[in-house]
């Protein structure tokens, strides 16, 4: 049985202060990090993946430049969230940093790199969202957003934002492609 996002979860997300086209976004992400994660049959913590995917960007209540991850953790926290969720929030910025990466973009130095399984398919699920609804595949085909996922990167630096990052979202893209299978 698939996990169902919670209405109290989206209100949460509203009384925040969350703008409604990010709460429409973090839906969107919260669903496809869903359908990625029935489809790889593993036994996965379903809550996480589908909460964690819906208050990603929680912090956009507040500010929509990169410290977004880290304060909508600490909101999160405010908020009673459980730390694996705030965790996700927090690390989700390009795919999860490196303690050196995290120092170079201003934020607090520690490593954001991702523990687990259900981080990466909320990570795979923000990059895939942000590629099908900035229409750079057919809407009729989310599967083309898979299929061309590396050459979008590649070839639109905003998705890819650099080499580091890239080749973080590769290793998801690839990783939870073999899972998933044909």
């Amino acid at each position: 049985m698939t996990y169902q996002i919670r209405e109290e979860d989206v209100n949460l997300l509203r009384s925040a202060g969350v703008a409604e086209d990010d709460i429409a976004h973090c839906v969107k992400v919260a669903e496809k990090a869903i359908e990625i994660a029935e489809r790889t049959g593993l036994d996965l913590d379903m809550e996480l993946i589908a909460r964690g995917a819906l208050f990603h960007d929680l912090g956009k209540a507040k500010t929509r430049e990169i410290e977004h991850g880290k304060v909508g953790a600490e909101l999160g926290k405010e908020l009673g969230l459980p730390e694996e969720i705030t965790a996700i929030m927090e690390k989700h910025i390009r795919g999860g940093l490196t303690r050196e990466e995290a120092e170079e973009l201003g934020l607090p130095p520690k490593d954001y790199s991702l523990k687990n399984l259900e981080e990466k398919i909320v990570i795979y699920a923000d990059r895939l969202v942000d590629i099908i609804t900035e229409d750079l595949v057919t809407l009729s085909s989310e599967k083309e957003a898979e299929e061309r996922f590396e050459e979008i990167l590649k070839n639109y630096p905003k998705y890819g934002k650099n080499e580091k990052t890239m080749t973080r979202y590769f290793q998801y893209h690839r990783e939870i492609q073999q899972l998933i299978g044909p």
